[in-house]
């Protein structure tokens, strides 16, 4: 399940009153009632104002609401509860994520808040079956259909576009004997990219030259290759940013670039004349000089 700012949903500040929460979806429940409502897709949103409201209106409800919104997950992000989340009146069970999370906290199938829940509420919840899914970076950034091998049999799956390691796809009844699968994505090892959340980092390893009078460098991203300009007097470990380079999202991350330095080996008289040239010219340079102040 999807992470969502319900204060967004109601059009409200997170420091807003009670009082506020209150009038504020009475006017928003009028303006997109189904019976009423001449609004396009007046039904998702009365029912996304009725569900943001049912917990906002509730102090302990808020309360723990607020807590993971802290967090910083963003909307539209898959939800899985931090290890150390807990509350001694809810039992997560043994799939951990926000539908067990939600329906614990703040119920699930509701219509307008006080009113009853939908038919199939009640009804008890089959356990999901847990497996892993190993992508490609490239898959997990473009999206689309990605085929796995499930209890002997073979079945698609469409992966969403821009997920991260550690989300989960929920496929109904797909798993052993009709059961719910849950297959959380893990990433295979890139040979270029290291991957955190949606940002990536890449190590670019530059010539000498390059770091010493500035270079216009073609860097390969998820997306294709864009030039990064690197400026005059860069050293190994600066980082650089390309924003919005990395998965897409809302927002997308960003790609990290990491120069390395890489030396030319001076194994021939004219190669190693033209680095004692350089020592000597740069006498004064002291490349550990920051050692010696402590």
């Amino acid at each position: 399940m999807q992470f969502k700012d319900f204060y967004d949903a109601l059009g409200v500040s997170p420091n807003a009153s009670a009082d506020v929460i209150k009038s504020t979806y009475r006017k928003l429940a009028r303006k997109y009632h189904p019976d009423v409502s001449k609004e396009k897709d007046a039904e998702e949103k009365f029912k996304a104002v009725n569900e943001a409201y049912d917990v906002l209106r509730d102090a302990e409800k808020r309360k723990q609401y607020d807590s993971l919104r802290a967090r910083g997950y963003r909307p539209g992000e898959e939800f899985r509860p931090p290890p150390d989340f807990s509350r001694p009146d809810v039992d997560l069970g043994a799939e951990g994520g926000l539908g067990d999370l939600f329906e614990a906290l703040f119920g699930r199938g509701r219509g307008a808040p006080g009113g009853t829940a939908s038919a199939h509420s009640g009804a008890p919840r089959q356990r999901a079956v847990k497996a892993r899914l190993a992508l490609d970076l490239e898959r997990a950034f473009e999206g689309g259909p990605e085929r796995v091998r499930i209890d002997q049999r073979t079945i698609e799956v469409q992966i969403p576009r821009g997920i991260e390691a550690g989300q989960q796809i929920r496929l109904a009844g797909q798993g052993p004997g009709g059961a719910d699968l849950l297959l959380e994505i893990e990433f295979r090892p890139h040979r270029f990219f290291n991957v955190a959340g949606r940002d990536v980092t890449l190590k670019l390893p530059i010539a000498p030259w390059e770091a010493a009078l500035g270079a216009s460098i073609a860097v390969p991203t998820l997306a294709g290759a864009v030039d990064l300009k690197v400026p005059a007097g860069s050293s190994s470990g600066k980082r650089m940013r390309l924003r919005g380079r990395g998965l897409p999202g809302s927002p997308p991350g960003d790609q990290y670039v990491v120069l390395e330095v890489a030396v030319p080996v001076a194994d021939d008289e004219p190669s190693r004349l033209l680095y004692q040239q350089l020592a000597e010219n740069n006498a004064d340079f002291d490349p550990r000089a920051e050692l010696h102040r402590g």
